[in-house]
C-alpha cells in the first residue's frame, strides 16, 4: 500500500472518530461511524489473501447491521420525542436497539463472533486499530447516552463477557486470538461499570488502550504470531519479553501492576451499589484470563537463562516500529499500584 493510500485511510480513521465524538445529531455520529468503518476496509484486506478478504468481509457486514441499528434507534426515538439529540434518548426501545448496537460495534458478548476471526485474518499493525482506535467512537457513544442505557442489559452483557472471554481464551495458541478475547474480557469490565460510574469507564479504557498497545507493539517487534514465537523470542531479545510479560500480567489483573486497579474500583464500587452477584462472576471470570496470560507469560520466560536454541526461526529481525511510542506507553502500561489512593 502506497504512503499516500496510507495516509489517507488513517486521516479518514482519525477524522471518523472526530466527528463521531463531537457531535450532538445522530446522523453525523453515524456518519463518522461509517468513516471509521470504510477506511478500515481497505487496511484489513491490504494482504490480497483470501483470509484477509474473509475478515474484511465480516468486519463490514457487522459493522454495517450495527451502523443500521444505531439509526434505527435514533430515528425511533426521533419519532416518540421529536429529537435527534444524543444526549435525549428517552424512548426504553430505542435505548435498548442502541445498547445491542454498540455492544456489536465493540464486541461485547454475546455479539463477539466476528472479532476473533477478524483479528487474525489481519496484520498485527491492524488488529492493533481495530483494538484500540476503532472503541473510540462507540465508546464516546456509550459515554454520553450512560446516563440513559439500560443497567440490566449491560450488565448480563458484562458477566457473559468476561467468562467468555476467559473461557475462550484458554483454548487459544494464536497471539491475535489471545488478545481478540482478551479486549471481549476487558469489554466486558468497562459495560459492567457504564451506567453505574461513567467516570471510571473512561479511567479503564484509557488504561486499557495503553497496555493493549504495548502488547501489540511487543508482539510485532519480537514477530509473535503465536505461543509458539513467544518461547523462542528470549533468545532474540530478552529485555522485551521481560517487558511483554510484566504487560501480559498487567493485563490479566495481577497486583500490584497497573491492571488491577480499574478491575479493584469497578468491583468496590458495585459491591457499594449492592450488585454483589455481578462482582462475584466478574472477580471469579478475572481468574480465568489471568490463566492463559500467565501461561503465555510462562512459555515467553522459560527460555529467559542462558542457554542455546537450536530453531532456525527469528534468529535475526529488524526492528520495525516506532520505538518513541512505545517508551512512551510501556512505563504507563507498568506503572505499580501505589498510584492507586491519588486517582481515587
Amino acid at each position: 500500500m502506497s504512503p499516500t493510500t496510507t495516509t489517507i485511510l488513517i486521516s479518514s480513521l482519525a477524522t471518523g472518530t472526530i466527528i463521531t465524538a463531537s457531535s450532538h445529531h445522530w446522523l453525523m455520529a453515524w456518519a463518522g461511524l461509517e468513516m471509521n468503518t470504510l477506511a478500515i476496509i481497505p487496511m484489513i484486506s491490504k494482504q490480497h489473501h483470501p483470509r484477509a478478504t474473509e475478515a474484511a468481509t465480516k468486519y463490514f457486514l457487522t459493522q454495517a447491521a450495527a451502523s443500521a441499528t444505531i439509526l434505527f434507534s435514533s430515528t425511533t426515538n426521533a419519532w416518540q420525542t421529536g429529537t435527534w439529540d444524543i444526549i435525549n434518548m428517552t424512548s426504553p426501545t430505542a435505548n435498548m436497539l442502541l445498547t445491542v448496537a454498540l455492544a456489536m460495534k465493540l464486541g461485547l458478548a454475546p455479539m463477539h463472533f466476528w472479532l476473533p476471526e477478524v483479528l487474525q485474518g489481519s496484520t498485527i499493525k491492524t488488529a492493533l486499530i481495530i483494538t484500540t482506535w476503532q472503541k473510540l467512537a462507540p465508546m464516546t457513544l456509550i459515554f454520553m447516552t450512560s446516563n440513559t442505557l439500560p443497567t440490566t442489559a449491560l450488565l448480563t452483557m458484562a458477566m457473559i463477557s468476561t467468562l467468555l472471554g476467559g473461557w475462550a481464551g484458554l483454548n487459544q495458541t494464536q497471539t491475535r486470538k489471545i488478545m481478540a478475547y482478551s479486549s471481549i474480557a476487558h469489554l466486558g469490565w468497562m459495560a459492567a461499570i457504564t451506567t453505574i460510574m461513567p467516570s471510571l469507564l473512561a479511567l479503564n479504557l484509557m488504561l486499557y488502550l495503553f497496555m493493549t498497545t504495548s502488547m501489540f507493539y511487543m508482539l510485532i517487534l519480537l514477530n509473535s504470531k503465536n505461543i509458539k514465537d513467544m518461547a523462542t523470542s528470549p533468545t532474540t531479545s530478552p529485555t522485551t519479553t521481560t517487558l511483554a510479560m510484566l504487560t501480559l500480567l498487567s493485563l490479566g489483573g495481577l497486583p500490584p501492576l497497573t491492571g488491577f486497579m480499574p478491575k479493584w474500583l469497578i468491583i468496590e464500587e458495585l459491591t457499594t451499589q449492592n450488585f454483589t452477584t455481578t462482582a462475584t462472576i466478574l472477580a471469579l471470570s478475572a481468574l480465568l484470563s489471568l490463566f492463559f496470560y500467565l501461561r503465555l507469560s510462562y512459555s515467553s520466560t522459560i527460555t529467559l537463562a542462558p542457554n542455546t536454541t537450536t530453531t532456525k526461526h527469528k534468529w535475526r529481525f529488524k526492528p520495525t516500529i516506532n520505538t518513541t511510542l512505545l517508551t512512551t506507553t510501556l512505563p504507563t502500561s507498568l506503572l505499580m499500584l501505589p498510584i492507586t489512593p491519588m486517582i481515587c
